[in-house]
């Protein structure tokens, strides 16, 4: 996973995903821009013929579908056969980091709910041992007695800022984002317990023995890792 990231890199993961799903499937579809490849390239599938529904993660992944003609259901009426997910970070053990796009806690219903787990990135997202920041979705009301918590567990929590106006970043589900620093973590099953536990976590981006394979794009190709 050392070598260069960039869209082509991207662009290599997400079509090599798109090409598992078959004939009546239901795919989960991821958030981010490496998802994103795989939305298009499962859209030009399904122009071509093929026949499967997509439950989006985010309104950001509902649109893209909607543009590349993929239909689309839910988890009320559908159980993912695949889910096609990006990730901010991919320790060597497929343990992952997501909730970069603040999409974190639709992604782990679809993508835990699925038969098989599918993860595109680039190189640039692995890493031996998890150590980015942790995005905890919260309930608004919740902010300092979960910053607290995450304190006495050793973490160090940020109120995420939105970029282009005043104030907080508000999820799809109306809630805040704290992104929380625990430099390296030695056992992220057990902080994902500890941050699981805790009142008025909605969601946290620890993603723990979930992912069935990693499809990461390459200079030259793609390279495919099972769990």
């Amino acid at each position: 996973m050392k070598q260069t990231g960039g869209d082509d890199a991207k662009r290599r993961a997400g079509e090599s995903a798109a090409d598992i799903p078959d004939d009546g499937d239901v795919v989960g579809l991821g958030t981010g821009s490496t998802a994103a490849h795989a939305i298009r390239e499962l859209g030009e599938r399904v122009d071509a013929g093929l026949d499967v529904r997509g439950i989006p993660t985010s309104f950001q992944s509902r649109e893209l579908a909607r543009e590349a003609g993929i239909p689309l259901t839910s988890l009320d009426e559908a159980v993912p056969d695949v889910a096609i997910d990006g990730a901010d970070e991919v320790a060597a053990d497929g343990a992952l980091i997501k909730g970069g796009g603040a999409a974190h806690a639709r992604e782990k219903l679809v993508d835990s709910a699925a038969e098989r787990f599918v993860v595109v990135a680039d190189p640039t997202k692995g890493a031996e041992r998890l150590s980015q920041p942790v995005p905890v979705e919260i309930l608004p009301d919740a902010r300092r007695p979960v910053a607290d918590a995450v304190r006495s567990a050793g973490g160090d929590p940020t109120l995420r800022a939105a970029e282009r106006k005043d104030g907080p970043v508000v999820t799809d589900n109306g809630n805040l984002v704290l992104d929380c620093e625990f430099g390296a973590i030695g056992d992220p099953g057990a902080l994902a317990a500890t941050l699981s536990a805790t009142p008025g976590v909605v969601e946290h981006g620890l993603f723990v023995d979930l992912a069935d394979e990693v499809h990461v794009g390459t200079d030259d190709g793609v390279d495919v890792t099972r769990y």
